[in-house]
């Protein structure tokens, strides 16, 4: 067991610490539409001046700089517009750093897969834990070629990353290239342009405590009358007093209706975003504010009522409920979803999924739900998998950021905490352990039910297997006996294991008949042919 590697340490997973509910725009007149449209693009434009001048400040940015940025927007703006577009463009060009060095760690890894595989015999077997050589004198010189090409991506990643150089895309990258594949996109030039230009503006405001109804530059009251305070150079659109235009749709949030209406009453901090969905043809309002700090409860807490342990999977959640003794009850539960289709169907296969689990576990009581903490960085990379296309497009298909997210959110809302576990050896382990034992002629038991048992288990600190090793040969009862999952007060714990039979070992069956007549003994071999060597029957012992 020297190769294990060392198992991280379960812990409680922090409850979120935002809110956002969303609401649709209906009923905009066209010059709603119109008024929306000409400052979401001008906004857009500041924004997308203010994202380049940011990347070309690089590692020179300072608190100065930023402060020149905004003054320089706020004389085309105003001053909480300045503010809002810089800390956006702040946080976009810290999430490109973020992909960046996820980047370089990406092709650092390949590299060193490549180098590994490149430098075994071709034909070399490869082990559970690490590939083989190549199979042919062909594909390790294609290899050495792809070894080469990355080594001169990761050296030019290194030298942007060192330089702070930064490649951001407003609008998204993925769309811009859709540009170049309107057919397989099913767009026209017509279509794809005002996708385009809808994802690039820039309709979104902070939020300000203190001010009236927690925002100056897009406020909604208790009612949910909508008004947007305009740029200066677009003042002349306004239809109310103090340069404000004020929509005829009105919002009325029925998720979260409440405590959004707390807030605004309280004058606190409510930040909102405007957006168009071109699929559609819809307008949308976006409001969330940040909540206090949640403390998460102890994890002998989360542990006291027992744990729904939750095996992730490319195509449903498998469910297995323990009590507090590790003990698996009831059967096993699989939450299915379709992971195919269009980012929204995705989305809502995600969140009907787990809003099943999620009322199984507080109908069935328990106060967590352990979880695997996966990680698929590294492990989807076709340098480590080879030829294993089916399974690299598996751990792909995993939703982990996404699931996180959602499950630790809405499992918040009903009380349920989030017990994150090592994924190692869950599915090894739980099928060695646990996927026969369980199988009966009414249950069937997979290996991911198996597994499900692994995390719960090992989210309850129990160890996977049901019983731990004999003890040592020196003691009275010469390994006879198992330490069996029972509390150090309780009767008979130190007792000899009970029989798997109705009878003890060697006596009589219960009918009290033989199954097949005694035979002579073959060990003395000089005894007379008339004497035969006949075993007594043994003593009962208990």
């Amino acid at each position: 067991m020297g190769g294990l590697r060392e198992l991280a340490v379960p812990f409680v997973v922090p409850g979120p610490c935002g809110v956002a509910i969303r609401d649709r725009l209906k009923h905009l007149t066209p010059q709603d539409e119109r008024v929306l449209r000409a400052v979401g693009a001008h906004q857009g434009a500041l924004a997308s001046g203010d994202l380049k001048a940011r990347c070309a400040d690089g590692h020179d940015h300072s608190a100065q700089t930023w402060a020149a940025r905004k003054r320089e927007l706020t004389g085309v703006s105003s001053s909480r517009i300045a503010g809002a577009i810089t800390k956006a463009t702040h946080d976009q060009w810290a999430l490109a750093r973020r992909c960046q060095a996820a980047h370089i760690q990406n092709l650092a890894a390949g590299i060193r897969t490549l180098r590994h595989r490149l430098s075994l015999p071709v034909g070399e077997p490869g082990t559970k834990r690490a590939p083989g050589g190549y199979r042919s004198k062909n594909e390790w010189f294609h290899k050495s070629r792809r070894l080469a090409a990355l080594e001169d991506r990761h050296a030019a990643a290194v030298a942007e990353w060192r330089a702070g150089r930064v490649r951001v895309v407003r609008g998204g990258k993925r769309l811009l290239n859709t540009r170049h594949h309107l057919t397989q996109a099913q767009l026209t030039e017509d279509q794809w342009r005002q996708r385009w230009e809808a994802e690039r503006w820039f309709l979104a405001a902070d939020g300000e405590s203190g001010k009236r109804f927690g925002n100056e530059t897009i406020r909604v009251n208790p009612d949910g009358e909508v008004s947007i305070r305009l740029p200066a150079p677009l003042a002349h659109l306004a239809n109310t007093r103090h340069g404000r235009y004020t929509l005829t749709a009105t919002v009325a949030f029925a998720h979260r209706g409440a405590e959004w209406a707390d807030r605004i009453e309280a004058n606190r901090a409510v930040a909102y975003r405007i957006h168009l969905d071109t699929g559609r043809g819809r307008w949308y309002l976006t409001a969330s504010w940040q909540r206090p700090v949640i403390r998460t409860v102890p994890l002998e807490t989360a542990r006291a009522r027992g744990m729904i342990g939750v095996d992730t999977n490319a195509d449903h959640f498998a469910a297995y409920r323990l009590d507090v003794h590790g003990n698996p009850v009831g059967g096993p539960h699989r939450f299915l979803y379709d992971l195919t289709g269009t980012a929204d169907h995705r989305d809502a296969q995600i969140r009907h999924a787990l809003t099943r689990l999620i009322n199984w576990a507080v109908h069935a009581g328990v106060a967590a739900i352990g979880i695997e903490d996966l990680d698929f960085t590294a492990e989807k990379t076709r340098e480590k998998h080879g030829r294993r296309k089916r399974f690299r497009q598996l751990i792909s298909g995993i939703p982990t950021g996404k699931l996180k997210a959602r499950l630790v959110s809405m499992a918040a809302e009903q009380g349920l905490a989030i017990v994150a576990v090592d994924p190692a050896y869950t599915s090894q382990w739980g099928g060695q352990h646990w996927q026969k034992p369980l199988t009966t002629p009414h249950r069937t038991m997979s290996r991911h039910d198996a597994a499900s048992i692994a995390i719960g288990r090992r989210a309850l600190g129990h160890p996977v297997r049901r019983r731990t090793a004999p003890p040592p040969h020196d003691r009275s009862d010469r390994a006879g006996h198992r330490t069996v999952q029972a509390g150090p007060g309780d009767r008979g714990r130190e007792g000899t294991r009970p029989p798997t039979t109705d009878r003890p070992p060697g006596g009589p069956s219960p009918s009290g008949k033989r199954k097949r007549e005694p035979s002579a003994s073959n060990t003395v071999r000089n005894a007379p042919r008339t004497q035969q060597w006949v075993q007594d029957s043994l003593m009962r012992t208990g």
